[in-house]
């Protein structure tokens, strides 16, 4: 069975939509933000604001480098994306879906924005974000899926429609 990786701004639902697919298909769930605070120790807020929001995208790019994605259904980090190298392996490892919501959507679902870890410039906003990283996100995707309105369940479903595992 090939690799599921999501991608998309942060609150799009990658992380919950990851795991209700992998325990959906019997696969293993890797979160790559995860996988960063369990490698440095510290939450990603932390790591911006000791070391900055460039040193969290080198980080990130590390530990997507560093770990084995095979069988797996993978939620990355928003600022992924960045990184050439890592959307590399990650699309060698399998199919990238590309979680997209509207900004009013994402703003209901981000209570904790300035707080959440977002490998951002200080005082950059939601929108001027989400206009940055769509070009990149939506250069890299296999398939891109609107999760505005749906629930992770059916969110689930339209993944398992595109039939990429098979």
């Amino acid at each position: 069975m090939k690799t599921v990786v999501l991608i998309g701004m942060p609150g799009t639902g990658k992380s919950t939509v990851g795991v209700l697919l992998a325990k959906t298909l019997g696969m293993d769930f890797v979160d790559t933000d995860i996988l960063i605070q369990l490698r440095e120790k510290r939450t990603l807020q932390d790591i911006i604001q000791k070391s900055g929001y460039l040193s969290l995208r080198e980080i990130e790019q590390e530990v997507v480098l560093e770990n084995d994605y095979d069988s797996k259904v993978v939620a990355t980090g928003g600022s992924i994306v960045y990184s050439a190298k890592s959307m590399a392996r990650l699309k060698q490892a399998g199919k990238v879906i590309y979680l997209s919501c509207s900004i009013s959507q994402l703003r209901n679902r981000i209570h904790n924005f300035d707080t959440r870890g977002i490998a951002a410039p200080l005082g950059q906003r939601l929108e001027d974000i989400a206009n940055e990283r769509t070009a990149l996100y939506e250069q890299y995707a296999d398939y891109t899926i609107d999760t505005s309105a749906n629930t992770p369940a059916a969110i689930v479903h339209d993944i398992l429609q595109i039939g990429l595992l098979k």
